[in-house]
């Protein structure tokens, strides 16, 4: 279904052009319930379901969560980000254990552990990231997606940022769209790769299998990721590389579609196996061997430049010796956030 566009609806990383139906409220239905008007603009839902995702904070009026009740002045931009569960069960607070690795008034940083669901969908209707943060901070339920700005996949460990308040979140929003976040990630891939690269490929739904992402150089949404080879190992005579990877966009399953695409898989990967050699079948390693291990950003509210850095958890450091890597071979806290500082005003990798 075409999906009307307004003005500032352009892709940001978390909430792709996919996920939000973007309305422009006409003048002449000034004074009208917003429940009643999304039932009018949207009949393929129902009207239960529609005043269910206002009271999930699942809609927004011009930037803001708002109630079903709220009466439309007429000219507001209103998106709506469909939720394909049962809203009552999925926005609800749940003991989830949560790995804080920094929190104030505005912003949460969480290094989220493999196997964990950020968000409630199809098959997740609870025991996600999101249920585990209204549950430790209640007061992120006024926020749509409870503050969560960008995610990672499931089996994808490490760090993310949460917005604690409106404002962090619409400046972290605002960073990810002009691309400041700097977001380092750790991939191990069969293959011998070259030292460094930059993939340029379009993302989008695979038309065979709509579960899928796949490369294009015509569909979909541009994409782009830096890499370069930290150091090379091996499983039974098959090579494989650890690479540091850096996101100039964050499309869904970027770095395991793009290296896919260029043939070096990421080990585990139960999804995206082109090229994956024969001993992979032997592999103990279940999931893709990729770790979100460094986070910088400008504070919403400071305006100074902060960094993180989370070293992988403990399945990949027991699969190092496996593929003829040590930790040594990770990369240093220190020489990485030093590098994130010194390259921030040239740093293209930047997301």
């Amino acid at each position: 279904m075409a999906l009307p566009q307004t003005p500032d609806s352009n892709p940001i990383d978390y909430i792709d052009e996919e996920d939000f139906i973007s309305l422009e409220i006409p003048m002449e239905l000034a004074g009208e319930r917003l429940d009643k008007v999304l039932a009018m603009t949207l009949p393929d839902f129902s009207r239960n379901r529609l005043k269910a995702w206002v009271e999930a904070g699942a809609v927004m009026v011009d930037g803001k969560v708002t109630k079903a009740r709220y009466l439309l002045k007429g000219g507001e931009s209103v998106k709506v980000f469909p939720q394909e569960m049962p809203e009552q069960f999925a926005f609800s607070p749940e003991d989830i254990p949560l790995d804080v690795v920094y929190e104030d008034e505005s912003i949460i940083v969480i290094n989220k552990p493999p196997g964990l669901v950020v968000h409630p969908a199809s098959g997740n209707w609870s025991g996600t990231l999101l249920n585990g943060l209204l549950y430790r901070y209640p007061e992120l339920k006024s926020l749509p997606r409870a503050g969560i700005v960008h995610r990672l996949d499931k089996d994808t460990s490490g760090l993310m940022v949460v917005a604690r308040t409106a404002q962090a979140q619409t400046a972290l929003v605002r960073q990810l769209q002009d691309r400041t976040v700097g977001r380092r990630y750790l991939a191990w891939v069969w293959g011998d790769t070259p030292s460094q690269g930059r993939v340029l490929a379009n993302i989008g739904r695979d038309q065979r299998d709509r579960l899928k992402m796949a490369a294009s150089s015509s569909q979909g949404k541009p994409a782009a990721t830096q890499f370069r080879r930290l150091v090379k190992g091996a499983f039974n005579d098959a090579p494989v590389a650890l690479l540091e990877c850096r996101l100039e966009t964050g499309r869904t399953h970027q770095i395991r579609v793009h290296l896919e695409s260029l043939g070096f898989p990421l080990l585990g990967d139960p999804v995206y196996r082109k090229k994956t050699p024969g001993a992979a079948k032997s592999l103990p390693f279940s999931r893709q061997a990729l770790h979100a291990f460094a986070l910088s950003l400008r504070h919403p509210i400071s305006q100074e430049w902060v960094s993180w850095f989370r070293l992988p958890p403990s399945d990949i450091i027991e699969l190092l010796p496996q593929v003829g890597m040590n930790e040594a071979d990770l990369p240093d806290e220190a020489a990485v956030i030093e590098s994130i500082h010194q390259g921030r005003t040239n740093d293209t990798s930047n997301a």
